[in-house]
């Protein structure tokens, strides 16, 4: 079972679709605060029967009325950007086969793009519904040499879904390394802190998945205890994509050689699929960040979704 990171707890995501009762959906105005929630038991596993009066909304620490309330599945506009760099030479055929059975688990108002990042990074044209143009656009080599731009890869990937409809915006990122070429001259500068600041002012969710996956060794390591902290340090993936993901809202799983990256790229899917949307009006609209907060009063259980968001303005 695919266990995801979120504060340093692990949680399962590869489970089935939501089941139970529909229940109803309140709506108020298209400004809401919208937050997707994933409730997880102490097992880990996903609780999809909850009702609006289980869940508690906190605004800057303060409780807030929830207008908008829905368990069913929400479509998704998905950006699925992979690690092309050199570290993951020999990935490949995992890269092709982790993407197929995510886009198996599409329904049908579901689309994505697909993107890549090593030399440089580009994503697909357009979103699309169609597991065979999908298919068509997952990277087809890798370059021994290539670095790993995460952070602008991010980036550009958030930039890509731009304002064509309302549909939740997710990324799904995978990594095996830490960033290398996002502040190289002459390109735009990417960070961690500046993915997180974007993501929040767009309102997308990053779900990411480390890949433990040692490269060739082009150089020697440096002798004595550095040179034995650079080598355990080199095969783990970037400690901020977690970060990432906890801010945003979605999840992070750290995989190793030989465990199954398809069935962690089809849990994201499944977890998508079963999540709750609340939604209610901002207090102040004052542009500034607040902190948002959601718990479910029944006990033994976890709730998982963003941060904080951008209040708007007027």
């Amino acid at each position: 079972m695919t266990r995801f990171l979120t504060s340093g707890t692990l949680a399962a995501c590869v489970l089935g679709l939501a089941g139970g009762q529909q229940q109803p959906t309140f709506r108020a105005g298209s400004d809401l605060v919208r937050v997707f929630v994933t409730v997880m038991d102490r097992d880990g596993r996903l609780v999809t029967t909850l009702a609006r009066d289980d869940f508690e909304v906190r605004d800057d620490g303060k409780p807030q009325p929830i207008t908008q309330f829905d368990n069913t599945p929400q479509p998704v506009r998905l950006i699925v950007m992979l690690d092309v760099s050199g570290s993951m030479e020999g990935n490949l055929p995992l890269l092709r086969d982790a993407g197929a059975q995510l886009f198996a688990r599409f329904r049908p108002d579901d689309v994505a793009r697909v993107g890549a990042f090593g030399d440089d990074v580009s994503i697909s044209p357009s979103f699309t519904h169609d597991p065979g143009e999908l298919a068509a656009a997952l990277p087809a080599s890798i370059n021994p040499d290539a670095p790993t731009p995460l952070w602008r890869a991010i980036d550009q990937a958030i930039e890509a879904f731009g304002k064509e409809d309302d549909r939740r915006k997710v990324i799904l990122v995978l990594s095996d390394g830490k960033d290398t070429a996002s502040m190289s001259f002459g390109r735009k500068t990417a960070s961690q802190g500046g993915v997180i600041d974007r993501a929040r002012e767009e309102d997308v969710m990053i779900y990411a998945v480390g890949m433990r996956s040692r490269g060739r060794q082009r150089t020697p390591p440096a002798m004595g205890r550095a040179g034995l902290e650079e080598m355990l340090l080199a095969d783990l993936p970037d400690p901020g994509l977690a970060r990432v993901a906890e801010e945003t809202g979605g999840g992070y799983i750290e995989i190793r050689a030989g465990q199954d990256l398809g069935a962690a790229f089809a849990g994201v899917a499944d977890e998508l699929h079963t999540q709750y949307l609340l939604g209610y009006a901002p207090p102040k609209r004052d542009g500034k960040v607040h902190k948002t907060n959601v718990r479910v009063t029944q006990g033994g259980l976890k709730a998982r979704a963003r941060r904080s968001y951008v209040a708007p303005r007027g």
